[in-house]
């Protein structure tokens, strides 16, 4: 089996490793093949998660397939049965109400429950199925989770993982909104309502183009590091909040780099870097490729280096079965 598609930073969705689709469109294929099959919901609550997913009639319509007085009528007749506005207008967008969010909200623990169901079940059958949805920080999802997801899917074939990407941030606001099972990020800090357990080590290095001015230079000082133009992850990134902390230790202000873009994902920073007289500070997993071809040049720091730990992250509460197996694989996985 092979990863197919790009996972980019418009955070594509991976399903049992087979075929990437579009955020989206995640809703509708998992309820088509979930909840519609066992009959339990409401059509008019699948249409109540597309448009809540989307925030836009239109795409919600578009992602069922009807028209889009279909999925208002639907609305309309949802909003009838609890006695309330679940959605409000606010010039051309629209946005949950409360009592829309807590509708939003139980649904989606409903379809954690299905997918922790169906594992259950087939334990009970010594036949490991179901699926579960991971959300992983860019750096993660790109370098250090596929490999391991494709041995996973040899081992347990009918397991089905749907893995979703972008920066560490968004992984734990998605984990927050139970829009994932486990969350795999690299940032420093910890949010309230999340349980973290380090799995892996990493180190952020300071790196530059062949061709840059800087190439030859095998060690800067830190002073180098201030004055040189550098290029960096966007805010919300975990990258960018270890780069942030790592200079506070040295007494250095973020705000005294050279900081000549931000961009939005580690293989835009590197592609950047093939035409530019500057620096970047990246995961050394992230680079190892282009070190070996020399395409890209490892610049050391004399007293600085920035190591980091990646982290598995869960809500408090109750692990699905699901998410504690694919946890014990990870550990014994030699990443």
């Amino acid at each position: 089996m092979a990863f197919q598609g790009q996972i980019g930073n418009d955070r594509e969705l991976f399903v049992g490793c087979l075929f990437s689709i579009p955020r989206n469109r995640f809703l509708l294929v998992f309820l088509q093949n979930n909840i519609i099959e066992k009959s339990t919901v409401d059509y008019r609550d699948i249409v109540f998660l597309s448009v809540a997913e989307n925030l836009s009639f239109s795409r919600a319509a578009e992602g069922l397939n009807i028209s889009q007085p279909a999925v208002t009528m639907h609305i309309k007749e949802i909003e009838e049965r609890y006695h309330t506005n679940l959605f409000e207008r606010k010039g051309n967008k629209i946005y949950l109400t409360k009592a829309g969010e807590k509708v939003y909200n139980a649904f989606k623990q409903i379809e954690q429950k299905y997918r922790n169901l169906d594992f259950e079940i087939g334990q009970m059958h010594n036949s490991f199925s179901g699926e579960f949805i991971i959300g992983a920080s860019s750096t993660i999802s790109q370098y250090v989770i596929p490999k391991v997801i494709a041995s996973f899917h040899k081992r347990y074939p009918k397991i089905r993982i749907l893995l979703m990407n972008g920066n560490s941030f968004e992984m734990e606001k998605l984990l927050l909104n139970n829009e994932v099972d486990m969350a795999l990020v690299e940032n420093y800090s910890s949010q309230s309502g999340i349980r973290y357990k380090y799995f892996l080590d990493d180190e952020l290095i300071v790196v530059t183009g062949k061709n840059s001015v800087y190439a030859k230079r095998e060690t800067i000082s830190k002073d180098d590091l201030v004055q040189f133009p550098i290029v960096l992850r966007e805010q919300g990134s975990g990258t960018l909040e270890v780069i942030q902390q790592a200079l506070l230790q040295q007494g250095i202000g973020f705000e005294k780099l050279n900081t000549f873009i931000h961009l939005g994902s580690t293989e835009a920073i590197k592609n950047f870097l093939l035409d530019f007289d500057g620096v970047a500070i990246v995961s050394e997993k992230a680079v190892q490729t282009e070190l070996y071809l020399k395409t890209l040049v490892k610049l050391k720091v004399t007293g600085f280096t920035i190591p980091r730990k990646f982290r598995i992250a869960y809500k408090m509460g109750h692990k699905s079965r699901q998410v504690e197996l694919f946890e014990n694989f990870l550990f014994a996985y030699n990443i």
